[in-house]
């Protein structure tokens, strides 16, 4: 397109030159640039799991279960998949049942809102929660997932961070940081963390950190945003209740997503937001404020895709756990072959400052480098040695990530891995020499 520009940058809204917006796009983009290259950069579900779904019988099974369990004639419920739908959800009832039974979370489907995907659950928790935005900060563990950043940044809602390591958030940090928004004249109004194998760290809490991270949310009077969607490739004998199943102060908002359990291009998440709103003539969940919050942006979720989603939980006995069974155990399994490879490529003759962390699930790995990890190192590593991975620094308010590297294994064979980690060796050896 030529000839003079019709709007200015500058007349338009801030976020949009913000570089968090572009990180998630950034992957599918360098993904296509450099087709024939290993990718270890999307942190998509494999694809053999959509293989053969039944889209056809899964939306049948909810039919049925709108007919034989809710009472509704066939004609209607035929209807309820081709109408806008309530904007709270239609399968709340099948998501709480399986919350409860799987994970400990006791909700009333009355406190739960289905979302298109977590990232809408992520945009109305935030607008419901911050009604100040010079006064209320989000803190958010460092590195992070960039949705909520970005969800932030559309909200004009400023941002702090808090350290992340290996045994996930500091909660000592997130206490000084609370601490320096008193002294500014602001507070804390609300954490977003990932307790169980965050997106991109990998990072784990333990049971105490959790409890400390709970009483921390009393004490200071702030609200966790927990997003836990990599909990379920822990091994089932090294579970650990999730923030929500512990919380008994109503200081959680859980987001949850059947992106990963299920398939992305259902676009089906959910939030668990129980807390108690007062109101003239008396109090509602929060959930139901999100649910108006949703009636302006996405109106509702699609019932054909809510639909699919529930023929999901029905068709495994009602339970997130069986649902995601077979995906944990190949999930667990492709990360063993990551960590192992590098185990196998790089102790011997990895170049100085190189190290890796080996997570116990997730999707992840980090990698640290000697030096720092760009777009152009990154263009080096895929254009000579045929292997693409994420730099860290796109998920990092601070320089935290700037030396270090996500790799992604969800997506990728056993084999692929094998030659992928080859091919990074090698580029590590020859490129990032500090």
């Amino acid at each position: 397109m030529t000839g003079a520009p019709d709007l200015r940058e500058a007349d338009l809204h801030g976020s949009l030159q913000d570089p968090v917006l572009g990180a998630i796009g950034f992957l599918n983009e360098v993904m296509d640039r450099h087709p024939d290259a290993i990718s270890f950069a999307p942190g998509a579900p494999h694809p053999d799991f959509v293989q053969g779904l039944d889209l056809r019988a899964l939306t049948d099974r909810f039919l049925t279960h709108l007919r034989t369990d809710r009472g509704l004639d066939p004609s209607r419920a035929e209807r309820v998949l081709y109408e806008y739908g309530p904007a709270q959800g239609l399968i709340n009832d099948l998501v709480t049942e399986a919350l409860r039974t799987d994970q400990g979370i006791h909700a009333a489907p009355e406190d739960v809102v289905i979302t298109v995907g977590a990232q809408e659950a992520m945009l109305l928790t935030l607008r419901a929660l911050y009604r100040d935005a010079a006064h209320d900060v989000l803190a958010v563990a460092d590195p992070c997932f960039p949705g909520i950043v970005g969800a932030a940044r559309l909200l004009g809602i400023p941002v702090t961070d808090v350290r992340e390591d290996a045994a996930g958030l500091d909660v000592e940090h997130l206490a000084a940081r609370c601490r320096q928004a008193r002294s500014e004249g602001r507070r804390v109004r609300a954490c977003y963390v990932a307790p169980d194998f965050s997106n991109p760290g990998g990072a784990r809490m333990t049971l105490d950190a959790r409890h400390a991270l709970l009483d921390l949310a009393e004490r200071e009077d702030l609200l966790l945003v927990e997003d836990n969607v990599y909990a379920f490739t822990a091994p089932e004998d090294g579970a650990l209740p999730g923030l929500k199943a512990l919380d008994t102060r109503r200081r959680v908002v859980h987001l949850g997503t059947f992106a990963k359990v299920g398939f992305p291009g259902a676009r089906v998440g959910y939030a668990v937001a129980d807390q108690r709103v007062g109101r003239a003539g008396g109090t509602r969940s929060l959930a139901r404020e999100l649910a108006d919050l949703k009636t302006m942006v996405t109106v509702n979720t699609s019932p054909l895709s809510q639909a699919v989603v529930g023929g999901l939980l029905l068709e495994h006995g009602r339970s997130l756990r069986a649902l995601a069974r077979r995906k944990a155990d190949r999930y667990r399994s492709n990360l063993a072959h990551l960590t192992d490879a590098l185990e196998r490529h790089l102790t011997d003759d990895a170049p100085a400052g190189v190290s890796w962390h080996r997570p116990a699930g997730g999707f992840f790995a980090r990698v640290d480098l000697p030096v720092p990890a760009d777009l152009a190192l990154l263009e080096v590593s895929a254009d000579r040695y045929g292997v693409l991975w994420t730099p860290m620094r796109q998920f990092s308010l601070t320089d935290r990530g700037d030396r270090q590297i996500r790799l992604s294994c969800s997506y990728l064979e056993p084999d692929r891995i094998e030659t992928g980690v080859r091919r990074l060796a090698d580029f590590l050896r020859k490129e990032a020499a500090g």
